[in-house]
C-alpha cells in the first residue's frame, strides 16, 4: 500500500492493493488483498481499501511507501518521500489459490527468495516497479541493478514503457508472458516467441493506478481461462471503464 500525495489534494491510499481493488469491485470476482503499511497509517488508509468489498487481510508494518506525485498527460513525475517494508517469506500468509499477483513499490520490497517461496505454490504476476525502482528517497530514479535470478520465479511480467527500457528486450526476458504498457496508446503481449499489440482509446482523466488495474485484471481474465492476448483486450476494458467513472 503506498500513501499518495497529489497536488491540492489531502494524502490519499494508493498503491496496488488500492488500485487493484478497484478493478476487482467491477469484476467480482473472488479474491482476497494482502496489504501493508505502518501501524501508524493504518486508520487513515486502509478503510479505503476495504470499503472498496475485497475481502483485505492487512499485515502490520514499520513504514509505508509515500509518494509525492504529480501529471504531465500521460507523464508522471514522482518524488519518494518514504520507503515500504521489505516482505519475508515469513510475512506472506497462506494463500488458497492459483495466481498471486505483487505489486512492489520499490526494489528493495519483495526480495527474490520471498518470490521463489510464493512461486513454489501459485502462479506469480509481478510488477516491473519491483525491479527498476531505486530504493532510496527523492525523485524516484530508475536502474538495472536488480537480481535477474527473480524473473525465474515469475509467470507474468507488468512493465511500463520506461521500465521496459532499463530491463532490456521484454522477448530475452526469460519470462511466459510479459506485459509492457503504453499509457493511453495500450499495450503489447508477448508470449510464447510472439508479440501483440493491444489498441485503447484515450480518457482524459487521472490515469494513477491505471497499470495497477490493468495487471490485477489482466490475472483474473488469465485465471478464468482466457488467452494472454484475450486477457489483455479484456484488462484494457476494465481500466477504460474504471477511468470513464
Amino acid at each position: 500500500m503506498s500513501r499518495d500525495l497529489l497536488p491540492g489534494l489531502p494524502p490519499k491510499a494508493g498503491g496496488g492493493p488500492y488500485h487493484g481493488a478497484r478493478a476487482l469491485g467491477r469484476l467480482r470476482v473472488p479474491a482476497r488483498i494482502v496489504t501493508r503499511c505502518a501501524v501508524a497509517d493504518k486508520e487513515a488508509l486502509l478503510p479505503a481499501i476495504v470499503r472498496l468489498g475485497t475481502p483485505v487481510r492487512w499485515i502490520p508494518g514499520e513504514s509505508t511507501a509515500t509518494f509525492g506525485i504529480s501529471y504531465n498527460g500521460d507523464a508522471r513525475t514522482m518524488l519518494v518521500e518514504e520507503l515500504g517494508d521489505t516482505w519475508t517469506p515469513a510475512d506472506v500468509p497462506p494463500l488458497r489459490c492459483r495466481w498471486v499477483h505483487v505489486a512492489p513499490l520499490s526494489r528493495s520490497e519483495w526480495p527474490t527468495a520471498t518470490i521463489a517461496a510464493l512461486a513454489r505454490r501459485h502462479r506469480v504476476s509481478f510488477d516491473g516497479q519491483g525491479l527498476v525502482r531505486a530504493p532510496e528517497l527523492g525523485p524516484l530514479r530508475l536502474d538495472d541493478d536488480f537480481d535477474r535470478d527473480l524473473l525465474r520465479h515469475v509467470w507474468v511480467l507488468k512493465l511500463a514503457d520506461e521500465e521496459a527500457e532499463v530491463v532490456g528486450d521484454p522477448a530475452k526476458l526469460g519470462v511466459r508472458e510479459v506485459l509492457v504498457t503504453h499509457g493511453s496508446k495500450g499495450s503489447t503481449v508477448y508470449c510464447g516467441g510472439t508479440r501483440e499489440f493491444i489498441s485503447a482509446r484515450a480518457i482524459d482523466r487521472d490515469p494513477t493506478g491505471a497499470g495497477d488495474a490493468f495487471a490485477t485484471s489482466y490475472i483474473v481474465g488469465r485465471n478464468a481461462g482466457f488467452s494472454p492476448t484475450g486477457a489483455a483486450r479484456r484488462a484494457t476494458a476494465v481500466v477504460a471503464s474504471l477511468l470513464a467513472a
